[in-house]
C-alpha cells in the first residue's frame, strides 16, 4: 500500500490496467495477462482514436509494484470498477476478466462505461464507513482515488450501514473489516503466493465478509504482503498504527540485509527515526514481496543501541570514553600481542567495504586470521560457484525438478522459498528434500535426514534417482548449514557426484546452488576473509569482531582483549573488553552481495545514533593510530580497491555470474562423511537471526507466538 504515490491523482488502481482519469486502458486476455504489449495492440485497431496509452510506472498511471503484484494473483473480478463497454455486448463487461479476441471492438470512456463505473463505485461506498480521517490508509488508498474519479458528492443510501467483527490476525496485521469490500485479494495471495489457508470468504449477501475459518492467527512468513495488496484500509500495519501519515515521510531505496536474499525495500523515515519498511520491486530477487522479518524488524533500529566508545573497567562495569582514548588503547593492546594471536571476526550484517577494511588492517598488522559468521572456520572461497547460487533466482523458475539438501528456504530465504512455490504451482515440479523434518508451504518427498541418503542417490540406488537424471533443468541447493560441518567437503564432493550424473550442470544449464544465510556471506568469501588456522580462537590474544554476535567465545583464553565494533548491545558484548559503536544498515552506504552474487548498495535513510562511526571510518582512523595507515580515505578509493580483490563487487544490480563451475576442478575429498550425523536446522527461530531483530519488540512479540 505504501508504494502508491501521493500525487498520482485518480487512478484506477482496483484491477491489473493503468489508465488516465476516466480512461481505460485495453483489456488483456487471461492467457496472456503477462504480455499485456500483445494484447494491447490486438485491440488497438478497435478505437484509433484513442489517448496514447500510458507506460506502467509513468506519471498519471498506476504504481507498478501494484500493477504486478495484482497481475500475480489469479483473476476474480470482484470490484467491477473495470467495467468498459464492447460492441454487440447487451452490457458493460469487467475487462480484467474478459479476454480480448482479434476484431473486439472496445470503448473505455463512454458515457456508458463511465455510468456503470459509477454505479458500482457507488454500492462500494454504501456499507464503507467514512473512516479517511482516522483510517491509516489514508493518502494512499486505491478507493479515495476510485472515489475522487467516479464517486459522487453525496450518497443516496439511507439505511444502516453493516458492520463486521473486526478479526485477530496476530501482532502484525491491524484489521478493521468493516471497511473490507470483498475484493479478495488478500485470500488469493495467502492461497495462492503465501500457500496458507488461512483465509476466505465468509457468508453471503450482505452478509459476506473475509475472515478465518476457524479462530486462528495467520501463520505465514509472508502475512504482511496483505497490508500492501489491500485497497483500503481493513488491512494495514499494526506496528504503524497511527504513527504518522505516508505524506510526513520520506522514502530512501534501499536492500534488506536480514538474510542472504537482499531484498530491495523503501525505509520510510520521519526525522531521525525509520517508521516502516516496504518492498520496492525487482522482478529477478524479491518480485515485489518482502518477508515479515525484513518488513517488521525495523524498530530493533532504535533499541539496545551503542551510542559511544565504552571501556570495560576494574569493576566490570563499562565506562564511556573519547574516540581518541578509545583507539590508543586498542593500538597499545594490539602492538603488545603477537601477530598470529590477532584474530578477526566480520558480523553477518556487515558490508564489503568494512570486510577489505578490516582484512587489510589486520594484514598489515601481520595477522591474516578473519573470516565471516556463517562461513564456517575453514571455508573454500576458491571458486564462486562453490558458494552463490549459480541458477540465479529468478532462474529458478526454470528448473522441473528440485533437490534440496540440508536447508529448510521458508526460513532461511523466504523470496526464494516464495520462488520454489511459484514454479511448483505453475510445472508441477517435483521437490525432493534431504534433511530434518520440515513444514514445506508446497509438495515435496522428504527422502532422508542425512547424508546416507546423498549415497543412495550419488549410486542411483534411491527411488528419487531417476526422477533427477530425467529431468531437463534440475536444481539442487545445498544449505549454507554444511559449511559448520567437519565433514562438509566430503559431503560437497557427493553432491558433485549427483549433479554430474543428473547433468544439473550443463552449458545452457547450472543448477548446482548454495543458498547462503546472511548478508555479508557472499562479499566476504568473494574478498577472501578466510582463516590460516581452524583454531585460530583457541590462540587469540586479541579479538577484533565487528558486529559478531554469534561466533563461539567458549573455547577464547580468559586473558584475551576483546574489541566490539558493532551497533547493538548484543551477545559478544558481555565479553567485550571495548566497545566501538558503529552505523547500521540504514544510517551508511554499503556494498552487499546476496546469495546469487548479485552486488547491492545501502544507502543512508536516517542519520547515526549518538557517536557512532562507520565500521570503515572506524578502521580507518584505528590504523592511524596504531602506526600502519590504510591507504584510502574516502569510499570511493575503497571501492577502488575492493575492484582490484573482487571486480564482480563493482558490477551494482548487475549478477556476475561464476565462470567456472567447481564439479570439474574441486579437488579429490578423501575423507569420508559422519553418516550418523544427521542434518541439523539451521534457523531455530526465524524472528531473531541477528541483532537487530533481537532488539525488536515487534519479532519478540512473533517468537512468542511461535513458541506456543
Amino acid at each position: 500500500m505504501g508504494l502508491a504515490q501521493i500525487a498520482s491523482g485518480a487512478l484506477h488502481r482496483s484491477t491489473r490496467f493503468t489508465y488516465k482519469p476516466y480512461i481505460l486502458r485495453s483489456i488483456v486476455s487471461t492467457p496472456d495477462r503477462h504480455n499485456s504489449g500483445a494484447s494491447a495492440a490486438a485491440a488497438a485497431p478497435a478505437e484509433p482514436d484513442l489517448p496514447p496509452r500510458t507506460p506502467v510506472g509513468a506519471p498519471g498511471s498506476t504504481s507498478p509494484i501494484r500493477k504486478t503484484q495484482l497481475s500475480r494473483l489469479s483473476i476474480a473480478g470482484n470490484c467491477r470498477m473495470c467495467l468498459v463497454e464492447v460492441e454487440k455486448s447487451p452490457k458493460p463487461v469487467a475487462s480484467c476478466a474478459m479476454p480480448a479476441l482479434p476484431g473486439m471492438k472496445i470503448k473505455t470512456d463512454t458515457p456508458l462505461a463511465k455510468k456503470a463505473r459509477e454505479g458500482v463505485m457507488e454500492f462500494l461506498l454504501m456499507n464503507h464507513p467514512l473512516d479517511c480521517p482516522i483510517c491509516d490508509q489514508g493518502g494512499e488508498c486505491d478507493l479515495q482515488d476510485q472515489s475522487m474519479a467516479f464517486g459522487s458528492d453525496r450518497g443516496r443510501f439511507t439505511d444502516t450501514k453493516r458492520s463486521v467483527v473486526d478479526k485477530n490476525l496476530g501482532p502484525l496485521v491491524k484489521t478493521v473489516m468493516t471497511r473490507c469490500i470483498q475484493c479478495t485479494r488478500c485470500v488469493r495471495f495467502a492461497t495462492e503466493v503465501a500457500g496458507v489457508q488461512d483465509l476466505g470468504m465468509l457468508g453471503r449477501g450482505s452478509g459476506e465478509e473475509i475472515g478465518t475459518y476457524v479462530e486462528k492467527l495467520m501463520t505465514s512468513e509472508l502475512s504482511g504482503n496483505v497490508i500492501d495488496i489491500c485497497p483500503v484500509g481493513a488491512l494495514t500495519s499494526k506496528p504503524f498504527a497511527f504513527k504518522a501519515r505516508n505524506w510526513e515521510l520520506k522514502g530512501t531505496e534501499s536492500i534488506d540485509v536480514s538474510d542472504a536474499v537482499g531484498s530491495n525495500i523503501r525505509i520510510d523515515s520521519r526525522g531521525p527515526e525509520v517508521m516502516r519498511i516496504l518492498p520496492r520491486l525487482n522482478e529477478d530477487i524479491n518480485e515485489e514481496w518482502i518477508s515479515d522479518k525484513t518488513r517488521f524488524f525495523y524498530d530493533g533500529l532504535k533499541r539496545q543501541r551503542l551510542s559511544d566508545p565504552m571501556v570495560r573497567g576494574a569493576d566490570g562495569q563499562f565506562k564511556v570514553v573519547s574516540w581518541h582514548d578509545a583507539l590508543a588503547l586498542v593500538a597499545e593492546v594490539i602492538h603488545q600481542v603477537k601477530p598470529e594471536e590477532i584474530v578477526g571476526v566480520a558480523g553477518k550484517l556487515s558490508d564489503a567495504e568494512s570486510m577489505i577494511t578490516l582484512k587489510d588492517f589486520l594484514n598489515k598488522m601481520g595477522s591474516n586470521n578473519i573470516w565471516c559468521e556463517g562461513n564456517g572456520s575453514n571455508p573454500n572461497a576458491d571458486l564462486r560457484a562453490g558458494y552463490i547460487m549459480n541458477s540465479s533466482i529468478s532462474g529458478l523458475e526454470k528448473a522441473d525438478v528440485f533437490l534440496l539438501v540440508g536447508t529448510q528456504p521458508r526460513f532461511e530465504a523466504a523470496m526464494v522459498n516464495a520462488r520454489i512455490r511459484k514454479t511448483v504451482q505453475a510445472t508441477n515440479a517435483e521437490v525432493g528434500y534431504v534433511g530434518p523434518p520440515a513444514d514445506f508451504n508446497y509438495v515435496h518427498q522428504h527422502l532422508g535426514t542425512g547424508p546416507e541418503t546423498l549415497t543412495e542417490l550419488a549410486e542411483g540406488r534411491h527411488p528419487f534417482s531417476s526422477i533427477l537424471s530425467t529431468a531437463k533443468n534440475p536444481a539442487i541447493i545445498v544449505g549454507a548449514g554444511i559449511f559448520d560441518r567437519k565433514d562438509k567437503d566430503a559431503i560437497i564432493s557427493v553432491i558433485d557426484a549427483i549433479a554430474k550424473k543428473s547433468n544439473a550442470v550443463t552449458p545452457g544449464w547450472n543448477g548446482l546452488n548454495v543458498l547462503l544465510l546472511n548478508a555479508a556471506q557472499a562479499a566476504a568469501l568473494d574478498l577472501g576473509l578466510v582463516p590460516e588456522s581452524d583454531k585460530s580462537i583457541e590462540s587469540a590474544k586479541f579479538l577484533y569482531l565487528m558486529g559478531a554476535d554469534d561466533v563461539n567465545l567458549e573455547k577464547l583464553p580468559a586473558d584475551a582483549f576483546v574489541v566490539y565494533q558493532g551497533h547493538h548491545g548484543d551477545k559478544s558484548v558481555y565479553r567485550a573488553n571495548l566497545i566501538l559503536p558503529a552505523s547500521a544498515f540504514s544510517e551508511k552506504e554499503g556494498t552487499y552481495a546476496n546469495t546469487e552474487g548479485c552486488a547491492q548498495t545501502t544507502v543512508p535513510a536516517v542519520p547515526t545514533v549518538g557517536d557512532a562511526r562507520d565500521d570503515w571510518k572506524i578502521i580507518r582512523a584505528l590504523s592511524e593510530v596504531a602506526g600502519a595507515r590504510l591507504p584510502y580515505d574516502t569510499i570511493g578509493a575503497i571501492r577502488a580497491r575492493l575492484g582490484t580483490v573482487a571486480p564482480n563487487l563493482l558490477h551494482v544490480d548487475e549478477r556476475v555470474a561464476a565462470t567456472y563451475s567447481t564439479s570439474s576442478l574441486r579437488p579429490e575429498v578423501k575423507e569420508k562423511m559422519d553418516k550418523r550425523a544427521p542434518f541439523e536446522t539451521s534457523i531455530e527461530n526465524f524472528y531473531m537471526t541477528d541483532s537487530i531483530s533481537r532488539a525488536s519488540k515487534i519479532m519478540a512479540q512473533c517468537s512468542a507466538l511461535l513458541r506456543k
